[in-house]
């Protein structure tokens, strides 16, 4: 039995050893870990655990009693001694081994939480990376849009110029027109009288012409 106390507490050394350290060991040994506690491994784990540590307990129970002999009987016997030191050696092997496998246990369980972190950050990392990229993009349409209203402004501004610039040729044009047709009206107005008086000149001539004519017949 001691020689399987150590062989088993020598795998559980080399097993805490792998864990430690980053190699493709520890990928296979955390896979074997992740095996071993589905299903009934776990129950197996205790049951095996459990028994351990009876006889752990056994063998403390056995040394006290050992140790009790002794007082009582004031004598130390060989036999009793051999008995006492191979007691003692197992129940220490049996407590290494108990406390590597639970060391062996908390790794597994420390080194699993850190990988499931790991990822956990990753995704928000990325997560962080997408939305600062949609930012940028975001950032970028809005420049294009605020240059492509800029633009625009500006090619307004420029239409409403021009079209200013039109209203002031048009308002300067319709000024003098309405200059010209004052003038237009003005002369108009001296080409009726001119006409009226040269009716009335006319109208005069004839009245003188039929008198004349009149006063010859006589």
């Amino acid at each position: 039995m001691i020689q399987l106390l150590f062989t088993l507490i020598f795998s559980e050394m080399a097993l805490i050893t792998v864990l430690m350290f980053k190699t493709p060991l520890r990928k296979l040994v955390l896979m074997a870990l992740d095996r071993v506690k589905r299903g009934y491994g776990p129950i197996i784990v205790k049951t095996v655990a459990g028994t351990v540590f009876v006889v752990l307990m056994s063998s403390v129970y056995s040394m006290m009693k050992i140790q009790k002999r002794w007082i009582d009987e004031g004598a130390v016997n060989p036999t009793d001694q051999v008995l006492m030191a191979k007691n003692l050696l197992e129940a220490t092997l049996m407590g290494s081994s108990l406390f590597l496998a639970l060391m062996i246990d908390r790794l597994h369980h420390y080194i699993r939480e850190l990988r499931v972190r790991r990822k956990s950050m990753e995704a928000v990392k990325k997560q962080n990376q997408v939305f600062e990229d949609g930012k940028v993009e975001e950032s970028k349409a809005l420049e294009k849009e605020v240059i492509t209203l800029q633009a625009k402004l500006k090619q307004l501004e420029s239409e409403l110029e021009v079209k200013t610039k039109e209203a002031h040729a048009s308002e300067a044009n319709a000024v003098a027109l309405r200059k010209q047709s004052e003038g237009f009206l003005l002369e108009y107005d001296r080409l009726l009288e001119e006409n009226q008086t040269l009716r009335n000149q006319l109208q005069s001539l004839d009245l003188r012409l039929s008198r004349s004519g009149s006063k010859k017949n006589t």
